[in-house]
C-alpha cells in the first residue's frame, strides 16, 4: 500500500476545505517520537494564499479526515504536520504487497548494451545491474517492460577486425583471438593510412550486406554474445537472446532518418559530412561521414522511431555512462525536431558515475586495460566462499560454495546499487563483504536470523501469514517500516534510483535487529509468540521482495 498516497490525498481534501490548494508534500520523519509521516506542504499553501502557516495548519488538522489510519495528528512549529500511524491500521497491512501503478505504461529500457568482439569489463557492470533493477521495479508495479540490448555491434571496430581478418586469412577463432586480432587491429588502423582506408571501406561493405564481411561478422557476434550471456546468467541479470537488438538491427532503416532530416532541412553539409547543428551546442550531431558511413547518432534516432512506432513505447530509458549526457541531449532534441516522436514520449537518460579504485582513480589493471568483468565476478564468489567456510568449518564444501556464489554475486551488485547512480564510487572489496553496515552480506545475515528463528519456532508458515496488530513500540516500529516498502519501490520506478531501495532494507534490517534485542520471543507467551513471530516473518518476505527487485538472491544460512 502507497502510505504516502493516502496520507496526502486526505491532506489534500483538508486543504481545499480551509481553502488552500497545492501538494501536501508528506515523507517519513527522521524521529519517530514525532510521528511516522510529516506533511511539509502547508507552509507552501499558506504563502499562496497570504496566510499564516501555523494557524493554516491547525485547520487542516481539524478539517483532515485520517481517524481509520492514525493515532494522532498534530502540529510542529513553523507550520508542520506529524502523523502517527495506528496499531489497527498497521496490521492490516500485508507484508511484500505492491499496489499496481495507476497508469500501466510500455517502458523500454535499455542497459546493459556492450560493445561486441571484446570482453565485458567493469564499464558495463553498472548499466547491466542499474537497469536490471529497474525493469524489476516496474514489472512489480505492473508496468510492461520491453528490455533492450543495444549491443555495439556495428561501426568501425568491426571494420578493423575484418580487414585485419582478411589480411591474415584467419577464419576460426576464440573471444580471446578477437581481443588480440582487435589489439593489433587497432595499431594497425592508427598507423596504416591504406588499412584505415580498407577498414572504413569494410563498414560501408558491411553496412551495404556484402557477402564477405556479413559472414565474418555473424562470427564475431555468435562469439561475442556467448561471452554475454554467460555473464548475464552469473550476475543473474534478465537478458537474453530475445532482448538484444543491436545497432545492426537498424541498419535498413538509416536512409530514411537521412530523408527525414532533410525534408525537416535539419541537415547540413560540413566538409562532406552530414550533421545537425544544434544552436546551444558546440559540437555538431553528426548522421552520416562523407564516405556514406553511418553513426550511432544515426542508429539511436532509427532505435527511437523503431520504439515508439513500433513498440509502442510511453516511456524510454537510457541507462547509460553519464559522459555521454550531450550526446543524448542532442539525440532526444533531434528526434523531437525531426518528428521521430510527434506524441511526446518520455525520453529519459539515466546517467550513472564511474567505478573507482581505492586512490579514486578509474578501476583498471596496472596495465591500464578496465578491469574484466567475468575474474571480477569470480573473485567475489571466491572471497564470499571462504569467508563462509571459515564461518562453518563443518560445512559440506559444496554447500559453502552455493552460499558463497550467492553472497558473492550479491555483494557485487549491492556495493553498486546502494551507491547514488549519478555519483561515482570506489570499490572496496572489504566494505563490500562486510557483515556490518550497508552490506548485501548484513541484509542476507537478518533474513537467515529471521529464517532460522521461524525454524526454531516450530510454528506453521501458514499461521505465520496471518495478519497480527502491533503491541508495543518495537513491534510498531518495525511493522511502520515493513509498511514503507510500497512508497519507496514506486520511487524508484519513477526516478531510476536503486539506492532508495537499499537504504530502505537496510533501515528494516536494523529495526529488525532492534527488534530482536529488545522483544523475547520465543519464551513468550504463545499469543505474543505468535504476534512477534508473525511480523518477524513478515519481516522476511519484504526483505526477500526488496532485494528480489533489486536482482539478489536469498539464503537461507551464512
Amino acid at each position: 500500500m502507497k502510505i504516502k498516497d493516502l496520507i496526502a490525498s486526505e491532506i489534500e481534501k483538508a486543504f481545499v476545505a480551509v481553502g488552500i490548494s497545492g501538494p501536501a508534500l508528506v515523507k517519513t520523519t527522521n524521529n519517530p517520537e514525532l510521528g511516522d509521516y510529516q506533511v511539509n506542504g502547508v507552509m507552501g499553501a499558506a504563502k499562496r494564499a497570504n496566510l499564516k502557516p501555523d494557524e493554516t495548519a491547525h485547520k487542516v488538522i481539524e478539517a483532515v479526515k485520517l481517524g481509520h489510519i492514525a493515532d494522532s495528528v498534530s502540529f510542529a512549529k513553523p507550520g508542520f504536520i506529524n502523523i502517527k500511524l495506528s496499531a489497527e491500521f498497521l496490521g492490516t497491512l500485508r507484508a511484500g504487497s505492491l499496489d499496481p501503478a495507476t497508469s500501466i505504461l510500455n517502458v523500454v529500457v535499455d542497459y546493459s548494451a556492450p560493445n561486441l568482439a571484446k570482453e565485458m569489463h567493469v564499464g558495463h557492470l553498472r548499466s547491466t545491474i542499474i537497469g536490471d533493477c529497474a525493469s524489476r521495479v516496474l514489472e512489480a508495479k505492473g508496468h510492461k517492460v520491453i528490455r533492450q540490448n543495444h549491443v555495439g555491434d556495428w561501426g568501425t571496430q568491426f571494420g578493423m577486425l575484418l580487414t585485419y581478418m582478411a589480411d591474415i586469412e584467419q577464419d576460426s577463432m576464440l573471444l580471446s583471438d578477437l581481443e588480440n586480432f582487435y589489439r593489433l587491429a587497432k595499431e594497425r588502423f592508427d598507423s596504416d593510412e591504406d588499412f584505415s582506408e580498407r577498414s572504413r571501406q569494410a563498414v560501408v561493405n558491411l553496412q551495404s550486406n556484402q557477402s564477405f564481411e556479413k559472414t565474418h561478422w555473424e562470427k564475431f557476434i555468435k562469439i561475442s554474445m556467448s561471452h554475454c550471456h554467460e555473464i548475464y546468467e552469473k550476475l543473474r541479470v534478465g537478458l537474453d537472446s530475445n532482448h538484444t537488438f543491436g545497432e545492426s538491427s537498424y541498419n535498413d532503416a538509416l536512409p530514411e532518418i537521412i530523408k527525414t532530416l532533410e525534408a525537416k532541412k535539419l541537415i547540413e553539409n560540413s566538409d562532406g559530412a552530414k550533421c545537425v547543428f544544434l544552436e546551444k551546442d558546440k559540437s555538431p550531431l553528426i548522421i552520416q561521414k562523407s564516405d556514406g558511413g553511418y553513426l550511432y547518432a544515426t542508429t539511436d534516432l532509427a532505435a527511437i522511431s523503431y520504439r515508439i512506432e513500433e513498440l509502442k513505447a510511453n516511456r524510454i530509458l537510457y541507462f547509460v555512462d553519464s559522459r555521454q549526457s550531450l550526446h543524448f541531449k542532442q539525440i532526444f532534441s533531434v528526434a523531437n525536431l525531426a518528428g521521430l516522436n510527434p506524441d511526446g514520449v518520455s525520453l529519459e537518460h539515466m546517467a550513472f558515475g564511474t567505478m573507482l579504485n581505492e586512490e579514486g582513480k578509474p578501476f583498471k589493471t596496472r596495465e591500464g586495460g578496465l578491469i574484466k568483468l567475468l575474474p571480477l565476478i569470480q573473485e567475489a564468489v571466491r572471497r564470499a566462499t571462504d569467508t563462509v567456510m571459515q564461518k562453518n568449518s563443518s560445512m559440506p564444501k559444496e554447500e559453502a560454495m552455493l552460499i558463497g556464489e550467492t553472497i558473492g554475486i550479491a555483494a557485487i551488485k549491492y556495493a553498486d546499487l546502494s551507491k547514488n547512480r549519478t555519483n561515482d564510487y570506489i570499490f572496496d572489496w572489504d566494505q563490500m563483504l562486510s557483515l556490518e553496515g550497508n552490506t548485501a552480506p548484513y541484509l542476507l545475515y537478518a533474513y537467515t536470523r529471521i529464517q532460522s528463528l521461524i525454524t526454531r519456532s516450530g510454528e506453521p508458515i501458514e499461521m505465520l501469514k496471518e495478519l497480527v496488530t502491533p503491541e508495543g513500540d518495537s513491534e510498531r516500529l518495525l511493522c511502520v517500516e515493513i509498511g514503507k516498502l510500497d512508497d519507496v519501490v514506486e520511487q524508484v520506478a519513477i526516478d531510476g534510483f536503486p539506492h532508495l531501495l537499499c537504504n530502505y532494507l537496510y533501515e528494516l534490517a536494523t529495526r529488525f535487529s532492534q527488534f530482536y534485542e529488545h522483544s523475547e520471543i520465543l519464551t513468550q507467551a504463545e499469543k505474543i509468540k505468535h504476534r512477534r513471530l508473525s511480523i518477524a516473518y513478515g519481516t522476511g518476505i519484504t526483505l526477500k521482495k526488496g532485494l528480489s527487485l533489486l536482482g539478489i538472491d536469498t539464503v537461507t544460512k551464512m
